[in-house]
């Protein structure tokens, strides 16, 4: 069984970790603000690393689920010279293809390997085992680290070399936070014009313009719930960043991403820019924004 070194076991490292372990795999885990979900994982059987260099030497691959490129980065270089021959480097982030293509060279140099496998899908379903992960890896990498993947993700789509994985991701939450976008703008559009939130969504709601996002969002506007969807807004201004960086180097036109972060950067001066502001929460923003008491 492949060593595996998780960095990052946060609201979706957490459930990733767990399910590895539990496949049977030789688990090391690093602890960063938060112990809880280490001190969960040590006593499921994991090995808790004192630093990145003892996690590196105990892995031959080495996951990484961090907010961003660079945290990604400062990780590699806390491992790359510590890694056992062979060893690989999978990060479960949404970042910056830009700086992926230029780890994977740099690892590459070096006698190792990189595979991005950003996620789709929420804490529940990691815990679960049923993520969606975009990878993008050569076919030999791919083939090494596809039944480690198959431990947390329940689909699994190899979509090129490395860097793709995350162009994929990009895309993937362009489509998802745009829909944010758009069903906060919505829902204010209902409130002010009288026909109210609870209207919208019984007409909404299991017509053809349905879906998983579309549920989980309205779990907090129509429902209350603040934890639907547990994903910041201070990640969607992130990564609406990246795309728009992924649209200007492609030489593509983003009119519609721009005006998407725009709604998540309002919202983050706002004041939406904590640990428990999330994505569903957007709405609240809006709705403030045009006057209306939610």
């Amino acid at each position: 069984m492949e060593r595996i070194g998780f960095v990052g076991v946060g609201l979706m490292g957490h459930g990733m970790a767990a399910n590895i372990l539990a496949a049977g795999h030789p688990l090391t885990v690093i602890a960063h603000s938060n112990r809880t979900p280490v001190e969960d994982l040590v006593a499921k059987g994991a090995e808790e690393a004192a630093d990145l260099a003892a996690l590196a030497r105990a892995s031959d691959i080495v996951h990484i689920c961090a907010p961003g490129s660079p945290q990604v980065e400062a990780i590699v270089d806390g491992l790359i010279d510590h890694l056992p021959e062979g060893a690989i480097v999978v990060d479960c982030s949404t970042s910056n293809p830009v700086s992926t293509e230029a780890l994977a060279a740099r690892l590459a140099e070096r006698g190792f390997a990189m595979a991005d496998a950003p996620l789709g899908g929420t804490p529940v379903q990691a815990e679960a085992g049923e993520l969606t992960a975009m990878v993008g890896a050569t076919e030999a990498v791919f083939a090494r680290i596809e039944p480690v993947l198959q431990t947390w993700a329940k689909t699994i789509r190899r979509v090129g070399e490395p860097g793709a994985g995350h162009k994929m991701k990009l895309l993937n939450n362009f489509v998802s936070l745009g829909y944010a976008a758009i069903y906060a703008e919505a829902l204010a559009l209902a409130e002010k014009s009288g026909l109210g939130i609870q209207t919208f969504h019984s007409v909404i709601g299991g017509s053809r313009m349905d879906c998983g996002f579309y549920q989980t969002f309205m779990g907090y506007a129509a429902e209350g719930d603040r934890e639907a969807h547990k994903f910041t807004l201070t990640n969607a201004l992130k990564d609406m960043t990246y795309l728009a960086a992924f649209a200007e180097g492609t030489g593509v036109a983003n009119p519609v991403g721009a005006s998407a972060r725009d709604s998540f950067d309002a919202a983050v001066k706002a004041g939406g820019d904590g640990p428990e502001d999330y994505v569903p929460h957007l709405v609240d923003f809006v709705a403030r924004a045009n006057g209306i008491d939610r």
